[in-house]
């Protein structure tokens, strides 16, 4: 079985003193990969002071090369810092920002071509899942990322039910499997060749005590962890977990 993925989104944050209280603390598990995306102000000194114990992710980065765009940071200077993954389409961005799935996908296309991994985030409000539209929603979201998912470089899926972000709840583990089939399935339509090669995460209220549940379940090849990795005891018992 490869290597299973355990992402920390720090999301808005964070601090220097948690940077270097992470990286003191961090203890490497032989089946693991793990990769923290601060906010990108830290991104630099992130990288630095973890010397290659652990990958430095982002949460976004510009659908653009270069140009006009004041504020944006683009995807070859985050690589040029030493970053090797973005978070793009995050339910946040896409609800806060009004990301669309072209912009997503714009996105992504960019991280591929700084030699970077996406991580696509897709997953159904409370909403479509009630009304039996789940499967429907994130089908649609797969499939419009084709374009990077038959780029050929390194990509993962995070599977994050928007209502199950920072409330506390989380999809049960079978829940979480199903949807995980459903995207594997897609995956192979849309991209027969590469799709075996993408690893797909779940996200939503991942902690330290359903952690070991979730990965009892081979379907689940990684999470994508939000609130919980600020703590760094929680984020290393989902790590331990994961190192099976």
């Amino acid at each position: 079985m490869r290597k299973r993925l355990v992402i920390a989104n720090w999301k808005m944050n964070g601090s220097l003193a948690l940077v270097d209280e992470m990286v003191a603390g961090f203890s490497a598990a032989s089946h693991v990969d793990v990769i923290v995306a601060p906010p990108s102000v830290y991104v630099f000194h992130l990288t630095e002071v973890a010397a290659g114990s652990f990958g430095v992710g982002l949460q976004d980065v510009s659908q653009f090369e270069s140009g006009a765009h004041t504020g944006d940071l683009s995807a070859a200077m985050m690589a040029e810092l030493g970053a090797t993954a973005v978070l793009v389409g995050h339910s946040e961005r896409r609800s806060e920002h009004g990301e669309t799935d072209a912009t997503v996908a714009a996105k992504g296309l960019r991280v591929l071509a700084a030699g970077m991994m996406p991580v696509i985030c897709v997953g159904e409000s409370l909403a479509e899942r009630e009304s039996g539209q789940a499967e429907a929603k994130v089908r649609a979201q797969i499939e419009a990322q084709a374009d990077c998912l038959r780029f050929g470089g390194e990509i993962a899926i995070a599977y994050e039910p928007v209502w199950a972000i920072g409330t506390g709840k989380s999809a049960s583990a079978l829940e979480a499997v199903a949807m995980h089939r459903e995207i594997r399935r897609v995956l192979q339509e849309v991209t027969a060749e590469y799709a075996q090669g993408i690893r797909i995460l779940y996200g939503g209220s991942v902690n330290g005590e359903n952690a070991a549940e979730l990965f009892s379940h081979d379907e689940i090849e990684g999470v994508l962890v939000g609130g919980a990795s600020l703590d760094t005891e929680q984020f290393a018992a989902i790590i331990r977990a994961a190192d099976v």
